[in-house]
């Protein structure tokens, strides 16, 4: 299967602005910090990570919502960075976002209709009666009815507001969608709705997804491959099945031992692992491995002198850690992360 999305050594580094110290120095929030990843046609990588690793940034600057500081992006073999007027109109045309906050991304002064058409009027697809017959159609397509075109988003709940958000990206039939926490927003029952239709939608037109996540639930359910991120770097990247029951980053071992399973008598077996200490700040994060100053198993000096590489840890698996091991979970204990069901 070929690699729609390649993605090399990107950076995106916000300099700051607020401080007089810091901003004289020429201090700089490194959000994303060389991050490197491949995405298969027709395939869904997750981004999973606690809030502030970079996700969204990574998602942001693959859309060029935000020019990154360095790297390079291809998108079926096309330079995305030099993509200018038209060519980035196009380009975006291809690769559509779904924003996480389904009461912010739309806008309460337009109807569903304007909203959903907007995208087909700036691109020049069809006339104005056909661009309100694919509203409807989308409408069906996502769930909800036709008649709802001529209401207004506060209206609804928010699961039909963010349905009308997944509608909006499919309109222009992209070939990729970068999903920015999509159902982090909604009640649980409302989450398994929208991530099913995902699926459904993914199906029925061969979308690629980048799906970014806080939730390991969803990823699980949702996803075919993980790459877990901590400040600004990916740290582990593989098949769910192999992070999910074979995590070798002491990382993804703590973040998947803090997700509760619903059987008290699992639970209670589980081995928990306590992280201490507080994220580093990524103006100045620590130096060799990001994550030695909360690593478990960190042995100075090279934990602290040395960065490690983004190496092969089994087939399709890959851990950036001196000391990387499979941290292997029993087979009564392998649902680590309770599935999300059919609703």
């Amino acid at each position: 299967m070929a690699a729609l999305l390649q993605v090399e050594g990107l950076k995106k580094h916000f300099p700051v602005s607020q401080g007089v110290l810091l901003s004289r120095l020429g201090k700089s929030v490194k959000a994303v910090d060389d991050v490197s990843f491949t995405v298969d046609e027709g395939e869904t990588l997750g981004l999973v990570g606690e809030s502030g690793c970079g996700k969204s940034t990574t998602g942001r600057c693959i859309n060029r919502l935000l020019e990154p500081t360095a790297g390079a992006i291809h998108f079926a073999g096309a330079d995305v960075g030099k993509l200018r007027t038209k060519q980035l109109k196009a380009y975006r045309r291809d690769v559509q976002f779904i924003f996480q906050d389904p009461y912010a991304s739309l806008n309460p002064r337009m109807t569903f209709g304007e909203i959903m058409s907007e995208p087909l009027a700036i691109h020049g697809v069809g006339t104005r009666k056909e661009r309100q017959e694919r509203c409807k159609e989308m409408l069906e397509i996502v769930g909800l009815s036709p008649e709802h075109i001529h209401r207004y988003p506060h209206e609804f709940s928010g699961g039909q507001r963010q349905r009308v958000g997944i509608a909006r990206a499919l309109m222009l039939r992209p070939k990729m969608i970068v999903c920015d926490e999509p159902v982090s927003a909604l009640d649980v029952s409302i989450q398994a709705q929208i991530i099913n239709l995902l699926e459904d939608l993914q199906k029925e037109f061969g979308l690629t997804y980048l799906f970014i996540a806080h939730d390991l639930a969803v990823i699980r359910h949702i996803c075919d491959r993980v790459a877990v991120m901590y400040l600004g770097k990916i740290v582990e990247l593989g098949g769910w099945r192999e992070v999910y029951n074979s995590p070798n980053h002491p990382y993804s071992q703590s973040l998947l031992s803090a997700a509760p399973v619903p059987d008290p008598e699992k639970q209670h077996q589980r081995t928990r692992i306590i992280l201490h200490g507080d994220v580093p700040s990524p103006i100045d994060p620590p130096s060799g491995c990001r994550f030695h100053t909360r690593c478990p198993i960190a042995q100075l000096p090279i934990c602290k002198d040395e960065e490690p590489p983004l190496r092969q840890v089994a087939s399709g698996h890959r851990a950036a850690c001196h000391f990387a091991k499979p941290f292997p979970i029993p087979p009564d204990l392998s649902c680590y992360v309770a599935p999300l069901g059919d609703v």
